[in-house]
């Protein structure tokens, strides 16, 4: 494999360390304590800051800004760091931050994510694989995002809240709970949840028997009027004969945030 291509107007500290075939556009910025994996392209204008590490094959497009300090008044200096896996989309003006000290310290994206321009991950983010983040979504810090789920344009998600696997958020929806795995969520001042992403779950080959049992789980907790505590005992029942309801179950058990209802 050949040795990495810098752009001579690039910059790029000794300390950095560059796989094989690593692309490094005119006038960015490569930190100390970076590590950028085999066959990654980074576009003109961009900075990553350490420590980080970017997996293989990722494609930063110009003018993204990764691996910045957290954007925390208490943030004092301490090591922290982003990690970064393989083969995700980065495009223009997307920023990503690192962790903080007292918020477990890393900021994590999987692999095969789609993030578009102008969206934002803060500190001590979890981001899953296979995701989408249309323009302008963003993450405040201590958020948790599960695989396949898609944030439309101009989403905001509070704090400390968790997005379930598979699940859709509507364009402009602002998020202030947790959003169960399956659900969708549409704007309505705050986001409230308005089925299942029942197309999604098609494009990922759930069939009928699956869906229905989603869709029996949602409308417990969200169409029958139970409180949650009834919802959650139903919900136990249903769970004897569907791991996606176990799923769907475990998660609302985990939260310490409220359940979005």
């Amino acid at each position: 494999m050949a040795a990495a291509s810098i752009h001579p107007t690039a910059v790029v500290d000794p300390g950095a360390r560059l796989g094989a075939d690593v692309r490094i556009g005119a006038f960015t910025l490569i930190g100390a304590e970076v590590e950028i994996g085999d066959g990654t392209i980074v576009g003109p204008h961009c900075s990553i800051h350490g420590p980080t590490r970017i997996g293989q094959g990722n494609h930063i497009h110009g003018h993204a800004a990764i691996g910045g300090e957290p954007q925390d008044k208490k943030f004092a200096g301490e090591r922290v760091e982003l990690v970064i896996g393989d083969r995700n989309t980065i495009r223009e003006f997307v920023t990503i931050n690192r962790g903080t000290g007292d918020g477990g310290g890393v900021t994590r994206i999987g692999d095969d994510n789609w993030f578009l321009a102008y969206t934002h991950v803060a500190h001590d983010c979890n981001v899953g694989s296979h995701c989408v983040f249309s323009n302008n979504a963003t993450l405040a810090g201590h958020v948790t995002v599960g695989d396949h789920v898609i944030l439309s344009g101009f989403t905001g998600i509070h704090q400390f809240c968790r997005i379930g696997a598979h699940a859709f958020i509507g364009m402009g929806a602002f998020v202030n709970g947790d959003v169960p795995p399956f659900v969708m969520v549409a704007q309505d001042g705050y986001g409230r949840p308005r089925g299942i992403n029942a197309e999604g779950l098609k494009r990922r080959g759930f069939d009928g028997a699956r869906t229905s049992a989603i869709k029996r789980a949602y409308r417990a907790v969200y169409v029958s009027g139970d409180s949650l505590a009834d919802a959650r005992a139903r919900l136990a029942e249903m769970a004897h004969d569907s791991d996606d309801v176990r799923a769907f179950l475990d998660f609302i058990d985990a939260g310490e945030r409220p359940l979005l209802r």
